[in-house]
């Protein structure tokens, strides 16, 4: 993956990267790049595992490896529950989950039962 480290710094404690482990690249590719091209992000890296997605200084990365351990995320098990984007006005928040109207509320729940909350202003 090319180094974004040449960018401008960003402030202390300011989220870098989300790297996420999918059992199914393709359906990753296809549910994470709709809701972060949603949210502004645009496609930056691509090589035969995974894929990225970029806004500003922050990357999220998408990719199937060897190295886990199962097929099926639990996000009621130790780790990460859930994400929370900043997606703008109510109204953006309205739009985004109109075009998931099977989901409830604010919170989106993919096909691998990864959880992303977005969070109005």
């Amino acid at each position: 993956m090319p180094d974004v480290a040449s960018e401008s710094p960003r402030p202390t404690g300011s989220i870098h990267h989300l790297e996420i482990w999918v059992p199914f690249l393709d359906r990753a590719r296809e549910e994470w790049g709709w809701l972060l091209g949603e949210l502004g992000y645009e496609p930056f890296q691509e090589w035969p595992t995974g894929c990225s997605w970029k806004l500003d200084g922050t990357y999220v990365v998408v990719e199937q490896t060897d190295a886990t351990t199962a097929t099926t995320h639990r996000r009621t098990d130790p780790g990460v529950n859930h994400i929370a984007f900043h997606a703008g006005t109510r109204e953006n928040v309205d739009r985004i989950r109109a075009l998931g109207a099977e989901h409830y509320a604010a919170y989106l729940l993919n096909t691998d039962s990864y959880e992303v909350e977005l969070v109005a202003d």
